[in-house]
Order: structure tokens, then C-alpha cells, then sequence
């Protein structure tokens, strides 16, 4: 376990911000403080004992806070901390959550300060539940963090940063630059949450739920979604997202030929490779 000598502040107590709150609280934080629009989310957390304090009003614990964690919607992170650049400590690391990286970063480095350093960064973990009743510190266990640094960033920052997803629980962390996220993010998290409404809407049976097993319930999983984050993640990333979608139909298209054409050997084929390519995922 590392020791954390810094005032750390979360903004916004959902399911991330309060899974952060939880995971971090037991590293011991010199203060673990959090800021939310939301009383009784605030007054929940501190009687968890999840949080030192929480904050309405974010000036209060940014003069004081080494480390800034935002952990809301793309655009109200960069609205957040628009509002609030003079209020920030100088020397401070901010660190973000969102799922999408080259717009939100470049809308913050048009006004960012030179003695702050922001650090993208996105837990590839969630729940299809939102809210901090939904927070725990498990869903970082052994799960993925991308980091997306851009020229200026110091290195000293970004292996606290490391250091301390790591010690939450994370286990593989990745650098790669804010457009290559969210080109490899199109598919990976925007193209199956698509598809899964896609698939689920597809359905025009109201019996459906008495003939479903594994395989259906699996397959739209995340079409339980919380659709004004998602909206946003998937139209702030248009361009990559319908170039997967593109991608996908051809790759449906293959599949419709080969049971069309009765072709037997090339169905066959299109299972084997997908179930080995599952195989190497895991």
C-alpha cells in the first residue's frame, strides 16, 4: 500500500466518484474531501465515512487540494473546471473519468493555467446503475485504466497518477494519446452499448422475458443505460463511433451472405474465428 501525502478532492459522489471515495479512503489520504451539487449525496458520504467533508461550494477545498479527481459528465468537467481555474492550488495534479479524451482535453488546455497539470484519464469499469448507493470499491479490481497525456503533462504527474490507480486496484494501465482513445473506445465501449440497444429494441414479441437465457441477457447487459451520459459520450465521438458502426455492418453483412447463400463452411468459418478471438480477450 502506498502512503498518499496529499489533499485529495473528488467532484461528483455517483457510482465513480463514490467507488473512488471508498478505494481511496483506505490508502489514508492526508484529506479526502469531494464536492457535489447534491446535499444529501454529500451527507450520505460523510456519514459513510467515505469522505472527510464535502462541499457544496468547490473553492473551499481546491486552494487546498493536491489532487482533483472529476468524476462527471465530459462537458460539465470542462465547464467545472472552467469555472473554477482560479480556485485551483497551484502545482496541483487534475485528473478526469470520462470515456471520451481529444475534445474534452483540447476544450481544457484553451484556458488551462501553466502551473496545473490535467491528466486524462478513464477507469474502464462501471456498473449499469448509477448513483452512489451503486458505489463500491470492487468494480476497479484487476480492471483496465487508460491515461492519455499530452505534450507539457510532467512526468513526476503521471506516475503519481499510476501510482495511485494502481493502488486502488487497477491492474493494467495504458498510455496513448486522446484521439487514439477514443478511435480504439468507438468499439470497444460505444459500438456494444449500441448494439445492445439496438438489439433489445429490435424485439416486437411482449413475451420475450419467458424465452430468454444467458446468451440474450448477456448480449444486452449494458442496453441498461443511463442515456443522457451516453448521448453525450457518443456524439462527442461521432466520427469514430459511426466508422465502427460502419465496420460492424459489413462484418453482419458476412454473416447474412454465409446463411443466405446456405454456405455452410463459411458460417462455420465466421464462428471459429470469433470464438478464438474471444478466447485470446480472456
Amino acid at each position: 500500500m502506498i502512503e498518499l501525502d496529499f489533499n485529495i478532492t473528488i467532484v461528483g459522489l455517483g457510482l465513480i466518484g463514490g467507488s473512488f471515495a471508498m478505494a481511496l479512503k483506505e490508502l489514508k489520504p492526508k484529506n479526502l474531501w469531494a464536492v457535489d451539487i447534491d446535499k444529501e449525496a454529500i451527507k450520505k458520504a460523510e456519514n459513510m465515512r467515505i469522505i472527510d467533508k464535502g462541499y457544496i461550494n468547490p473553492k473551499i477545498p481546491l486552494e487546498k487540494s493536491d489532487i482533483v479527481i472529476t468524476c462527471i459528465y465530459p462537458n460539465l468537467t470542462v465547464k467545472f473546471i472552467k469555472e473554477n481555474m482560479d480556485n485551483f492550488k497551484a502545482g496541483c495534479i487534475i485528473t478526469d473519468t470520462a470515456g471520451i479524451k481529444e475534445k474534452l482535453i483540447k476544450d481544457i488546455y484553451t484556458c488551462i493555467r501553466e502551473d496545473i497539470d490535467f491528466i486524462g484519464g478513464h477507469p474502464m469499469a462501471g456498473r449499469e446503475s448509477k448513483g452512489l448507493a451503486y458505489a463500491t470499491k470492487n468494480i476497479f479490481k484487476d480492471a483496465n485504466y487508460l491515461i492519455t497525456p499530452v505534450d507539457g503533462n510532467k512526468e513526476e504527474n503521471i506516475e503519481t497518477i499510476e501510482k495511485l490507480v494502481r493502488a486502488i486496484g487497477f491492474k493494467n494501465i495504458v498510455k496513448l494519446d486522446p484521439k487514439q482513445h477514443d478511435k480504439v473506445i468507438a468499439f470497444t465501449s460505444h459500438l456494444p452499448h449500441i448494439m445492445a440497444s439496438a438489439l433489445i429494441n429490435s424485439d416486437n414479441r411482449r413475451d420475450t422475458k419467458f424465452f430468454v437465457a444467458g446468451s440474450y441477457k448477456d448480449a444486452t447487459r449494458v442496453a441498461k443505460i443511463n442515456s443522457e451520459l451516453w448521448t453525450e459520450l457518443i456524439m462527442d465521438n461521432r466520427d469514430n463511433t459511426l466508422e465502427q458502426i460502419e465496420i460492424f455492418e459489413k462484418s453482419i453483412e458476412t454473416f447474412k451472405k454465409a446463411i443466405m447463400n446456405n454456405d455452410k463452411e463459411c458460417l462455420k468459418f465466421l464462428f471459429n474465428k470469433g470464438s478464438k478471438k474471444r478466447e485470446e480477450l480472456i
